[in-house]
């Protein structure tokens, strides 16, 4: 090793700067500590558009703003934003405005605002995406009934590989007070007598198989 060299290790071990040769030498490349200037973290436009991505109507980005959504909707007057309102806020990545509002939980899935589209946007699947997204992220207005009724629904579908109304209505109703729950009890109770309720859950064929799939499609926790 020639005296310069040596003289540069000897200075590299007080002070361990990017320009020692025996500093750089004992690093290890890792990629996952790079950070790439041109990969950035989605939008909220854009991951609604990713959620989008398989289905068959134009990206939101095409809405013109006619209002022809919200003037064929039969539920706009008990939503907060209109469709058209509400695709103006994705596009201008509102996240909080748009999961806070009650527009998508509200949507009858009529599919009128999509055959209507002059821009061919498939607005009811967009409704779909955000229910799923605020689910997954765990961001909706509280006291809405959409959000308590699909994760017990989508839990009681696991669980048996059918929906059974006996356990599905008691969880769904007992978050809402204890007035509700006895009168739906008093209802089920009259039509289990009568046959048209069933006593036990039924049960599909191959049920853990199904639970795997489902788990793969969208997160439903610890579910036996």
């Amino acid at each position: 090793m020639s005296l310069s060299r040596s003289l540069l290790n000897l200075r590299c071990f007080w002070k361990k700067s990017a320009h020692c040769y025996t500093w750089r030498k004992r690093e290890k490349h890792n990629p996952r500590l790079e950070i790439n200037p041109m990969v950035k973290k989605p939008t909220f436009s854009q991951e609604i558009a990713n959620m989008l991505y398989a289905s068959h109507g134009n990206p939101l980005s095409s809405c013109i703003q006619c209002g022809t959504c919200a003037g064929t909707c039969p539920v706009v007057h008990y939503m907060d934003h209109t469709p058209r309102k509400l695709i103006g806020l994705i596009n201008s990545d509102y996240k909080d405005e748009v999961l806070a509002s009650n527009t998508y939980w509200f949507c009858a899935s009529c599919y009128h605002c999509t055959v209507r589209c002059p821009s061919g946007i498939d607005i009811a699947e967009m409704m779909y995406a955000l229910k799923r997204y605020s689910m997954w992220k765990n961001r909706y207005r509280e006291g809405l009934i959409g959000p308590v009724f699909s994760e017990t629904f989508v839990k009681t579908i696991v669980k048996s590989g059918r929906s059974y109304e006996p356990v599905l209505a008691p969880t769904y109703l007992f978050s809402f007070g204890i007035r509700e729950f006895v009168q739906e009890a008093v209802t089920a109770t009259n039509m289990m007598i009568k046959g048209r309720l069933p006593v036990l859950p039924p049960r599909i064929k191959r049920l853990e198989n199904f639970k795997q799939m489902v788990g793969r499609i969208i997160p439903i926790g610890e579910v036996r």
